[in-house]
């Protein structure tokens, strides 16, 4: 395949950014996305150029550490289907056509300011996790698999909840920059469970505090976080994380 790539380059946090153009020939479809990145970035090293920097660590869909938006899309994810959407690591040339033009930007945000690239800087997602805090809950060793029986449907919902892996993606692609869907799936993980009870609307204003503290824009009910995230995190947890607001507020929390 040949590809010409539109990516957004930065030298650093406070410099200028602009698109900048390369041609990449003979790129095998069964590339994954991030693959074909470093073939780029060979080339430019050969060419005495400075490499393009982007984020990668597992290149297995599991980290949530790779995010680049695709043609306008996080991920890159052009499936209607949001069960086929998978992280930019997963996606493989072979979703693209000879000749295509590319267009790679980092997230766009103003709670991830860019630090090269296609780098952001993303601890504003750790710190809203960090002002959740701990739970008081002494779980001592571990206990059996049933010793304390959890109904299977609040097991199954915190396991969707669980497979949030923080990447960002619902953040890139909401037009306010909202951060609704990442802090409604970590609070409605614990909130299910009877360890993360005792605190759970102590739990949830000092976690939405903390989301309006680093930036992040309301919620408005677009639906394009649900419609992009890699793990299909459900849209109504956002509607679990309002109604549990709301308990907290008029229990004073």
């Amino acid at each position: 395949m040949n590809i010409t790539l539109r990516i957004w380059r930065q030298a650093g946090p406070d410099a200028e950014g602009a698109i900048h153009e390369y041609q990449l020939h003979g790129v095998s479809e069964d590339s994954s996305f991030l693959e074909m990145l470093d073939i780029l970035n060979e080339d430019l090293f050969a060419r005495g150029e400075e490499p393009v920097a982007f984020d990668s660590d597992c290149r297995e869909g599991i980290c949530g550490m790779c995010g680049l938006v695709i043609n306008g899309v996080p991920h890159g994810n052009h499936s209607p289907d949001p069960k086929d959407n998978a992280t930019t690591c997963q996606l493989h040339m072979r979703s693209f056509k000879d000749g295509d033009t590319i267009t790679i930007e980092p997230w766009r945000s103003k709670a991830f300011p860019i630090i090269k690239d296609l780098v952001v800087n993303r601890n504003a997602l750790d710190r809203i996790i960090q002002a959740g805090g701990y739970i008081s809950v002494n779980t001592g060793a571990a206990p059996d698999a049933h010793a304390t029986p959890v109904p299977k449907k609040d097991a199954d919902r915190a396991f969707e909840a669980a497979a949030c892996i923080g990447c960002g993606a619902c953040v890139a692609a909401c037009p306010n920059g909202s951060a609704m869907l990442f802090t409604a799936a970590k609070v409605t993980h614990l909130g299910l469970l009877p360890q993360g009870k005792p605190e759970n609307l102590r739990r949830v204003t000092q976690m939405l505090n903390r989301m309006g503290a680093e930036g992040f824009g309301g919620c408005t009910n677009f639906g394009e976080c649900s419609a992009v995230c890699p793990k299909q995190v459900p849209l109504d947890f956002i509607a679990v994380l309002n109604r549990q607001l709301g308990k907290a507020v008029l229990s004073g929390v």
